[in-house]
């Protein structure tokens, strides 16, 4: 979709990268400086809406109940990955996460029971009788996945959480104009703010205009090119979009010369999209000197978790996607020596019914489990309230199993954020419903 606040780079060739313009560009060639106090967010999105109850599975007594509802999409008990709790209880992780499921238990990894959009606190009954307000079009991906990304939920906004957030620590960046947000999964809402204007990169591209000759004849092309689009049509459409054109190449140029200069990861990526974005990731991470960034916000994606049918073996498989990229980018992370100055979480529109589908899958449903993984996180236990899974029970919504979420989408961002750097003044600019929780920060970070 269109933002207004943002402005694309449209470049040729099957390996070109979109960026976002910037407007000090003549500070670009001043980024030698060694950043001190680093901290990146990496966001990942899992879009389709993830099952988180078969993600995060309770392994104690409730795991009779959960198995009764699921039926033939249940997690066998002995299969489920053990989670012990600080607080006693006892859940198990889908054992096609088994690649991160170690991190869990040195302190690296950190789940957060049953996260949703809300405006407030809700109960079922306020939720059945509209005596709260309620986000709009609960249960519609195009609207949830913006709404998890703006943190807005009755109107369309040009700007979102991750961008509001970056808009507050960008002087932390300066004198670098390189973008402090960056998306690795195309034009996303998520990290446009009132100032920010984030940069669009392909992964495993060159980040320059391609095409036949060798480097010499690239370059020269790429002169004329830059002279002839820097001259004055007299159109202003088209004076937009060619300097739009040129910062694209100038920033194309910084993050080339950034890389070259960045030590080579040793870390071997799993060759998925995910793996890919997060590798790319890491690249920008280790040129973090070279850029002068000290505060970095990136947004990842995998896609395929609509679960309608035959969801054991897909959602298996995503998974196993997921789990060995985010161990391999930790382990980056550990490589270039900030595990600590990182942290990755996942997000995704909603989560899925309880009561399986006719077709051995799951429906749209509401909260959801999601994962935070990191040096800094304190790991190793589950944050927020796991419902009572009961159909038509006290944190059911319906019938179905579509649980209210216990943590906000402002709670948990919020934490992230706070991390970060975002001052405390600031939270409820970039989160607006975060005034409405008496708890304004979890735990996990």
């Amino acid at each position: 979709m269109a933002i207004k606040t943002r402005r694309t780079f449209l470049a040729a060739g099957a390996s070109a990268f979109v960026a976002s313009a910037v407007s000090r560009l003549g500070l670009m060639r001043a980024q030698a400086q060694s950043p001190n106090d680093y901290k990146a967010l990496v966001c990942i999105f899992l879009f389709g809406g993830n099952d988180g109850y078969n993600t995060v599975v309770p392994r104690d007594s409730a795991y009779d109940l959960y198995a009764s509802i699921r039926g033939t999409l249940a997690i066998a008990k002995d299969e489920l990955l053990p989670l012990p709790t600080r607080g006693g209880r006892e859940l198990g992780l889908h054992p096609g996460l088994s690649t991160i499921h170690p991190l869990y238990a040195s302190g690296r990894l950190a789940i957060v029971s049953n996260v949703g959009v809300l405006y407030q606190p809700t109960t079922r009954e306020q939720y059945r009788d509209r005596t709260q307000p309620i986000p709009s079009n609960l249960f519609s991906h195009s609207d949830q996945q913006l709404q998890w990304q703006t943190s807005h939920f009755d109107s369309f906004q040009n700007s979102g959480w991750a961008g509001r957030a970056a808009d507050t620590v960008a002087a932390m960046n300066t004198p670098s104009a390189f973008p402090t947000a960056v998306s690795l999964s195309g034009n996303r809402v998520m990290l446009a703010g009132a100032d920010t204007q984030p940069a669009t990169i392909q992964p495993g591209g060159g980040m320059r205009l391609t095409g036949n000759g060798n480097a010499t004849f690239r370059a020269a092309r790429e002169q004329v090119l830059l002279e002839t689009i820097k001259m004055d049509s007299g159109l202003a459409m088209l004076q937009h979009a060619s300097g739009t054109l040129v910062d694209g190449l100038e920033i194309g140029k910084l993050i080339n010369d950034a890389l070259a200069s960045a030590p080579t990861l040793q870390t071997t990526f799993p060759t998925t999209g995910l793996g890919r974005q997060l590798q790319e990731v890491a690249r920008l991470v280790a040129a973090r000197a070279k850029l002068g960034m000290r505060r970095q916000i990136f947004f990842t994606s995998i896609g395929g978790f609509d679960t309608h049918a035959n969801q054991l073996t897909t959602h298996t498989n995503l998974l196993k996607q997921l789990s060995e990229a985010m161990s391999a980018f930790y382990q980056a992370t550990e490589e270039l020596g900030v595990a600590d100055a990182v942290v990755t979480f996942t997000e995704s529109e909603f989560g899925r019914t309880m009561q399986p589908s006719s077709s051995a899958g799951t429906d749209h449903a509401w909260g959801s489990p999601h994962l935070v993984l990191g040096g800094p996180v304190s790991g190793g236990d589950a944050y927020g309230r796991y419902p009572n899974l009961t159909l038509g029970g006290p944190d059911d919504a319906g019938s179905r199993g579509s649980y209210l979420p216990s943590v906000a989408l402002d709670q948990y961002g919020a934490t992230l954020a706070a991390w970060f750097g975002v001052p405390s003044t600031s939270l409820d600019t970039v989160f607006p419903n975060l005034h409405r929780f008496p708890e304004r920060r979890l735990g996990f970070l």
